[in-house]
């Protein structure tokens, strides 16, 4: 292994072990926290995927920590630090602790912290957070119903989640080069470990990133962050040419789309999709707490129709009535019992006979994944930037399709079925 990823959520962790698969690496992605070092797969690079992103900051730290040895204990010669490419968190964290808690095990004497990943609109310049044109805490992330957003400056914003000193490497001088790049953060650390935000406004960005961070042994970011890194395993004899891409054959079966995001995107491709004539429920969280609505109620109205086309189960919702609901219930538990039905949900729905399953929101797809006890994701074909097909490892195959709520094209459900025919 050359490279161990420890991504935040399941959806992250996809949209990375893509970006290294485009890149020509050999990259498996395991999900929940290794069990040991002899667990992890044969690769290029392993991706464990991890629902700590809203959790609380100790537990994302306890599991990242054990993720990040059994990653060292199987070769890994660096670490990277996933997370969302709009810096979800919390002044609490979990990005802070978590950054902080590898650097001291690693002993790094400094690490990046990018979240850009321009091919979707996310760009960091002055080490203010773009979303497309607009400044993160001007974007839908804002009402985020679990880590609103309403603070662009990452120096800022970091700051407030770790000891640790953070700095800023702006574009003037990312423009001048991976070598000025890595006397920038050398400077910012001359009194002890620190943190510098890289700024990235494009791919070239992210590639001097890439370059500057050779033989360090942690980088922390968004995907983008990753794009530079295989080169430098190739420059240092260590990976050889991109081979072919493996095929990708979809199990045959029927088709499902579970959305559980609430961002602005996912309820432009709910929208989407039911006025294309998708079958649709929408969940009510209100009869669900009251036991009213069960999963039981939902394969019922799901069985009969399945066949040649999908159907939609959404929770999606206008922000107002998101609020609305965790006043109710409470910002943890309105989430948690939407994920634990759409788990049970897609459980059920494996069971008579779907294999093309789409999910939207990361929270969501960890609580689908954990209920189909998928160990293991193989990464296919690209849908829209950061969103590949993935097939399930072991046992009877599924197809999945693992959304950021925030990513893809306003048709993304009905393309992202179509693309496997």
């Amino acid at each position: 292994m050359l490279l161990g990823v420890i991504a935040d959520d399941l959806t992250g962790a996809t949209d990375v072990s893509l970006m290294l698969a485009r890149e020509g690496m050999r990259v498996v992605q395991t999900v929940g926290v290794p069990a040991s070092a002899s667990a992890l797969p044969d690769a290029d690079a392993v991706v464990v995927s991890l629902k700590s992103r809203t959790n609380p900051a100790a537990e994302a730290v306890a599991w990242s920590l054990a993720s990040c040895e059994a990653l060292l204990g199987a070769g890994a010669r660096q670490i990277l630090f996933k997370y969302c490419s709009t810096f979800d968190s919390t002044d609490e964290g979990n990005i802070g602790p978590v950054t902080e808690a590898l650097v001291a095990r690693l002993k790094a004497p400094w690490t990046v912290a990018c979240p850009a990943f321009p091919a979707n609109g996310r760009s960091v310049y002055q080490g203010h957070l773009f979303v497309g044109q607009q400044l993160l805490s001007d974007s839908p992330m804002k009402d985020h119903p679990l880590t609103p957003m309403r603070d662009a400056n990452l120096v800022r914003v970091l700051q407030r989640q770790t000891r640790l000193p953070v700095g800023l490497a702006p574009t003037s001088t990312v423009n001048k080069g991976a070598a000025a790049v890595r006397g920038a953060f050398e400077a910012l650390a001359k009194d002890g470990p620190a943190i510098g935000i890289g700024d990235a406004i494009s791919d070239d960005h992210l590639r001097i990133l890439g370059e500057a961070f050779a033989g360090q042994p942690l980088l922390t970011g968004g995907s983008g962050i990753a794009l530079g890194l295989p080169a430098n395993f190739r420059r240092a004899g260590l990976l050889g040419d991109a081979g072919e891409a493996r095929s990708f054959g979809a199990p045959a079966g029927h088709s499902a789309i579970l959305a559980g995001s609430c961002s602005a995107a996912t309820r432009g491709q709910v929208q989407d999709a039911q006025e294309k004539g998708v079958p649709a429920f929408a969940l009510d969280p209100v009869a669900i707490a009251a036991g009213r609505m069960t999963a039981a109620d939902v394969l019922a109205w799901a069985r009969p129709k399945l066949g040649a086309a999908p159907i939609l189960v959404y929770s999606t919702a206008e922000p107002e009535a998101v609020r609305a609901v965790q006043e109710r219930f409470g910002r943890d538990e309105a989430g948690a019992m939407i994920e634990r039905l759409l788990g049970e949900v897609a459980k059920g729905l494996a069971a008579a006979g779907v294999k093309r399953l789409v999910v939207a929101g990361g929270e969501t797809s960890g609580a689908v994944v954990g209920a189909l006890g998928a160990a293991a994701l193989e990464i296919g074909p690209e849908i829209d930037p950061g969103v590949p097909w993935t097939l399930t490892a072991g046992g009877e195959p599924m197809a999945l399709a693992l959304k950021s709520g925030n990513f893809g094209t306003r048709d993304f459900f009905t393309k992202a079925l179509k693309m496997l025919g």
